[in-house]
């Protein structure tokens, strides 16, 4: 990833982490003791209560994912996960529910406010099989063959070199390990000025991969059994809407805007080792 987008990202999801800390402080946004999740919480469609039920709710107000891959990832008990773009910790803490005590389930980012805030998360949850990493998704702090699910969500399309990183998610996995993505795929060809708005960039779409290009790379890492399905397709509506909830300037004209009309999509991707 260039040094820009590296930058824009780090401060972005730097500063998301810091609100969340100082709005729960105040005790404001959303509860993770009802049963459906409002205010700004980005959860609200992507998990049910089933999933978050004591989850801390400094972990769900941290939350940019666009789908829910541990929907995916069929995790046991006794298995070894790593959540690629750990961010607030909500996938990783959802994750040790699974495996369970005799698990392991490891976070990745390169963001210390993040890091900072995942840790206090694990602290909250009590889960003593959490464990948080610094590193970049591009080169994992973890030896080979040591996990047996990786999991990440809406983060793998932030990064410029994503056959890096899915070629470093397979030198993780065990042999028979698996991913289980969700991700930003693109279903239409946008322009190119498009796609080096910073902004589309820090917001996850504009770095997004065709599912053709996404299947190549994971052939390309070495996997195996690959299947890429469409979530849900992001309408110029859903865009605005997701602009101004998230304090993203996009700053693009209504032609520009139109141009990127059903143009991108939250998906869901396995594969195998």
């Amino acid at each position: 990833m260039s040094k820009d987008h590296k930058s824009d990202i780090k401060e972005y999801y730097g500063g998301l982490a810091a609100r969340v800390s100082a709005e729960s402080k105040q005790n404001t946004c959303c509860s993770s003791a009802s049963e459906s999740v409002s205010c700004c919480c980005q959860t609200d469609n992507l998990y049910t209560a089933e999933y978050i039920k004591d989850v801390p709710v400094e972990a769900l107000n941290a939350s940019m994912g666009c789908a829910n891959p541990i929907f995916l990832a069929n995790i046991q008990k006794g298995e070894t996960v790593l959540d690629l773009g750990s961010g607030g910790g909500i996938d990783v803490l959802i994750s040790a529910k699974y495996t369970g005590k005799t698990g392991k389930v490891y976070g990745l980012d390169m963001t210390d406010e993040m890091l900072a805030l995942a840790n206090e998360n694990k602290k909250k949850s009590g889960a003593g099989n959490v464990e948080f990493l610094k590193g970049y998704i591009e080169d994992i702090p973890l030896d080979d063959n040591m996990i047996d699910v990786v999991t990440s969500n809406c983060v793998i399309n932030l990064s410029e070199d994503k056959g890096a990183v899915l070629k470093e998610a397979y030198r993780v996995l065990k042999p028979g390990g698996r991913i289980a993505l969700a991700d930003v795929v693109e279903l239409k060809e946008v322009r190119a000025d498009l796609r080096e708005n910073a902004q589309l960039w820090v917001g996850c779409i504009s770095g997004a991969l065709s599912i053709e290009d996404y299947t190549q790379k994971l052939k390309d890492a070495g996997f195996k059994d690959i299947d890429i399905q469409v979530v849900e397709k992001y309408t110029t509506d859903f865009l605005k809407s997701f602009a101004e909830s998230n304090n993203f300037e996009f700053n693009l004209s209504e032609s520009d805007i139109a141009n990127l009309d059903n143009a991108f999509a939250s998906a869901y991707v396995k594969a195998s080792k």
